[in-house]
């Protein structure tokens, strides 16, 4: 699958809005992503475009002191399994170093394995639980962590 990644546009947000709403029970509305990208300066959004320029999967996190927190990542389904998803985290990953992160966190439901894996396999290891995190379903979220400094690709040698 052909694709670039880059930064969030407003252009982008209805081709977000799309994937958001197939992927997610609650999902954000075009006005919080709108204030993300023009007014947060603490957030960071990637988009993935394919050859048409069309938004096949995106990710966001904020930015605070040295740590990065993931808010979201999402593929359009009939991307997934094309390792789009890792390909934005590992870009979620280098902005945050480049920016001074040197941690980076995010909370997952337990119930989403797939996603759980990926992060397992980028160096995440689950550091807590918030209870009942989950509004919409009452679902736990698993907090997991990451220390960016050890990461082997974008850490110190």
């Amino acid at each position: 699958m052909d694709y670039r990644l880059v930064e969030m546009k407003i252009e982008h947000i209805p081709g977000v809005l799309k994937i958001e709403q197939v992927s997610f029970p609650t999902p954000w509305t075009q006005q919080s992503f709108t204030y993300e990208i023009t007014q947060n300066n603490f957030a960071c959004y990637q988009v993935a475009l394919d050859k048409e320029e069309k938004v096949v999967a995106y990710a966001g996190m904020w930015l605070v002191l040295d740590e990065a927190h993931i808010t979201n990542v999402a593929v359009q389904p009939n991307c997934r399994g094309n390792q789009l998803g890792k390909v934005l985290m590992l870009e979620m990953m280098r902005q945050a170093v480049m920016r001074g992160a040197v941690r980076m966190t995010l909370e997952v439901r337990p119930s989403n394995y797939i996603a759980r894996k990926l992060y397992e396999k980028l160096g995440f290891k689950e550091r807590g639980l918030r209870k009942k995190y989950y509004t919409d379903t009452n679902e736990d979220a698993i907090i997991m962590w990451m220390d960016l400094v050890k990461f082997p690709d974008y850490g110190p040698e």
